[in-house]
């Protein structure tokens, strides 16, 4: 198993030793080939594994022993998942003999991760685990998920002849029909106000997305995962729309005839425009019209997709609806920029982020808490390309701040990793201080404090 792994580009472990892990643990020791980074509670393993994945986009791996053990994955792989970042989780068992008879720490693995992984698998001989552990590391890589090898502590214990093989990802194109691109450039030449909603898909693209958004003279909206990608040295960005966007970004949708979804899931259906025919283009052909009606779905990449659409759009379209979005903007901007400055009693949050956008690395990785710290992050933190913003922007799940910046620290302990934590968060997985500092990652970890668990 430790062989796969690092001849597959893995070099760290997330977990909490126990018996029914001591084979794979062991295996770890004796190779020396692979960091085991010990945390405090395994929903940090997995969480510092979602994030590792998502700052390198490589497989992360995290481990929790048998029954309780493993179950204290579930909520950081549920947000893995969500973030669709591929992550393998080795989930310890007990032992076979006992299966099934109400053993001690007795769970249902396959059944219990079932939801929140696109593998799970349970591995009853030591002859399988070669093979499944290929397959598993594929499903999780090419389905970009969370995949789970459930594994009794006996059978880990077991010694097997078999060569190690490195699984990479592989690279693929994926371009829409000449049909579908079509009628994609039909419905954008047919209309005159075209708004663009642009989310974490768009990754990659952001040269073509300012020259789709130049050609169609379309102010840009952005989904809070696609922010980081997305606005940046962008003059056609009006904002945020969703549940902590503002109101520049909802009045860009509301007012668009046409809406050009590029790379975003936007769960919140009150925030799509009513009345606008919609045009969604996502790599993931199940996304089409799931958050509202479709008039044309393109199953394909942002960055080709748009390298495809742009000789069939015509030029010289007036620039009213862009220009009336982004005077918006300025005026919301202006109006959020005043709420960010000092004051002489209270020390207002939004001002808090502001001076850590200004003090930040070029280079930093910024993640929020779920609750206020997101509003302020999505808010008040510039990106520029190099910065990364990660969070649990999908599942919602408290604490994420203090446990993904382990696995980002992790990943590269010579970045700047900044934790914007709230009090409830921080104080639910406290302990995560002790891991921080016993791995010695520099995480800067910045509190945001009211008192209160109002959001």
């Amino acid at each position: 198993m430790v062989d796969t792994l690092h001849a597959s580009g893995v070099q760290r472990v997330y977990g909490i030793p126990g018996d029914s892990l001591n084979g794979f643990t062991d295996a770890l020791r004796a190779s020396g080939t692979i960091d085991w980074v010990q945390v405090r509670h395994e929903e940090t393993a997995a969480f510092a594994a979602s994030a590792e994945s998502q700052l390198t986009g490589e497989l992360a791996v995290c481990a929790g022993s048998c029954g309780p053990g493993n179950l204290h994955l579930i909520n950081g792989l549920y947000d893995a998942q969500r973030s669709r970042t591929p992550v393998l989780a080795i989930a310890a068992h007990i032992p076979s003999e006992e299966i099934g008879s109400g053993y001690f720490q007795e769970t249902h693995p396959q059944e219990l991760f079932r939801e929140c992984s696109v593998y799970v698998e349970h591995v009853s001989q030591a002859d399988q685990m070669p093979r499944l552990m290929r397959v598993a590391m594929r499903e999780a890589i090419e389905k970009q998920g969370v995949a789970v090898l459930v594994i009794p502590g006996d059978v880990a214990l077991q010694e097997i002849s078999a060569e190690p093989e490195a699984i990479r990802p592989t690279t693929s194109v994926v371009t829409p029909a000449e049909s579908g691109l079509e009628a994609a450039a039909e419905a954008l030449n047919g209309c005159e106000r075209v708004t663009i909603l642009a989310g974490a898909g768009a990754a990659g693209a952001h040269d073509e997305l300012l020259q789709i958004a130049e050609r169609l003279q379309a102010p840009i909206v952005h989904a809070l995962r696609g922010k980081e990608h997305v606005a940046y040295d962008n003059p056609y960005d009006v904002g945020m729309t969703g549940l902590l966007g503002f109101s520049s970004g909802y009045h860009a949708m509301e007012a668009a005839e046409t809406l050009l979804v590029l790379g975003s899931d936007l769960p919140y259906q009150q925030f799509y425009p009513q009345d606008a025919s919609v045009v969604q283009v996502d790599l993931r052909g199940s996304q089409l019209g799931r958050r509202t009606p479709v008039d044309v779905g393109l199953v394909g990449g942002v960055k080709e997709t748009v390298e495809a659409l742009l000789p069939r759009l015509k030029a010289d379209r007036s620039s009213k609806h862009l220009d009336t979005m982004t005077k918006h903007h300025r005026r919301t901007r202006k109006d959020l920029d005043s709420l960010a400055t000092p004051s002489k009693r209270t020390i207002h949050p939004q001002y808090v982020a502001r001076l850590v956008d200004q003090a930040a690395a070029e280079d930093a990785v910024f993640i929020p808490d779920v609750g206020s710290p997101v509003v302020w992050a999505s808010r008040y933190l510039t990106m520029n390309g190099r910065r990364r913003l990660i969070g649990s922007f999908s599942h919602g799940s408290m604490a994420n701040a203090l446990t993904q910046s382990v696995g980002a620290a992790a990943a590269d302990p010579s970045r700047q990793v900044v934790a914007l934590a709230g009090d409830g968060g921080l104080t639910m997985m406290l302990g995560e201080l002790l891991t921080l500092t016993q791995a010695q990652l520099p995480v800067k970890t910045v509190v945001f404090n009211n008192s209160s668990l109002n959001f």
